[in-house]
C-alpha cells in the first residue's frame, strides 16, 4: 500500500508559478513511477506529466511541455510539479498517481497504469 499526500496548491495569477508537492508513504517509493494528472470542473481527468523511478524519463502533455517540470526525490519520497507561466486553463484539481513498474525508465501515461492516487490539491488560475 503506497500512501500519497499532495500540498502546494492555491491561488495564483495568470502568469505566475505554484510547485506542487506528492509526499508518498509505505512501499519502496522508489519502485513506482509517478504521475501528476488533473480535472477540471466539468472535465474529465487528463494526464499532465510523469516520470520514472530513477528520474530519468519524464513525458509531459502537449499543454504542459514547456511549461511545468516533474521531478522526483527518492530519498524524501517526495515528487514535484513545477508550474510555470500558469494559465486560467490550468485551473483544476491535481492529482498524484503511483504506478509500480520494473524498469528504471518506464513512464504511463494512462490512468490504469496507476495503483495508487492522492486526494488532490486544487490550482486556481485567476486572469
Amino acid at each position: 500500500q503506497v500512501q500519497l499526500v499532495e500540498s502546494g496548491g492555491g491561488l495564483v495569477q495568470a502568469g505566475g508559478s505554484l510547485r506542487l508537492s506528492c509526499a508518498a508513504s509505505g512501499r519502496t517509493f522508489s519502485r513506482y513511477a509517478m504521475g501528476w494528472f488533473r480535472q477540471a470542473p466539468g472535465k474529465e481527468r487528463e494526464f499532465v506529466a510523469t516520470i520514472s523511478w530513477s528520474g530519468g524519463i519524464t513525458r509531459y502533455a502537449d499543454s504542459a511541455e514547456g511549461r511545468f517540470t516533474i521531478s522526483r526525490d527518492n530519498a524524501k519520497n517526495t515528487v514535484y510539479l513545477q508550474m510555470h507561466s500558469l494559465k486560467t486553463e490550468d485551473t483544476a484539481v491535481y492529482y498524484c498517481a503511483a504506478g509500480l513498474t520494473y524498469s528504471h525508465e518506464t513512464t504511463m501515461t494512462s490512468e490504469p497504469a496507476y495503483d495508487y492516487w492522492g486526494q488532490g490539491t486544487q490550482v486556481t488560475v485567476s486572469s
